[in-house]
Order: structure tokens, then sequence, then C-alpha cells
């Protein structure tokens, strides 16, 4: 038997491109200037070079962050 949980609000604790991805990414693109065509090419390109280390990594942390919003009932999570 399963129980069905309902999705909490909007949280960016919980959301892993919030919490994993645009920090590190901010901090690469820095104080870079870009043509507008350029930073999509600039954002893919440094999302390949991320090892798979990287992405597992915001995973794992994305599991810890849901069990604890779980366990303490569907209420805001903070780092």
């Amino acid at each position: 038997m399963y129980d069905v949980l309902q999705h909490p609000p909007y949280s960016p604790d919980l959301s892993p491109s919030d919490f994993h991805l645009f920090g590190p990414l901010k901090q690469h693109l820095g104080d870079k200037h870009f043509a507008y065509d350029d930073v999509q090419h600039e954002v893919l390109l440094w999302m390949r070079q991320q090892p798979k280390e990287f992405y597992a990594a915001g995973i794992g942390e994305l599991i810890k962050r849901w069990d604890k919003c779980i366990n303490i009932g569907g209420d805001y999570v903070e780092n």
C-alpha cells in the first residue's frame, strides 16, 4: 500500500535548479557580458562540462530535502 503525498508549495529549497544549479552557474557567469544569442550557448556548455558527480550530489541533496519536508509535515524547508 502506498500513501499519496500532496506536493508541497513551491520552495526554492526543494527545487534542484534553485538550490544546486543556479549558485554555481551564477559564479561561473560572474561579470561576463554576452551577446543575446551567446547566453544560451554558455549555459549549455557549462552544464555539459559538469561531472556526473555534480548532478549526483544534487539528486542526493534533493532526497534529503524531500525527506525533511515530509518529516515536518510539508512545511517550508530551510537550508
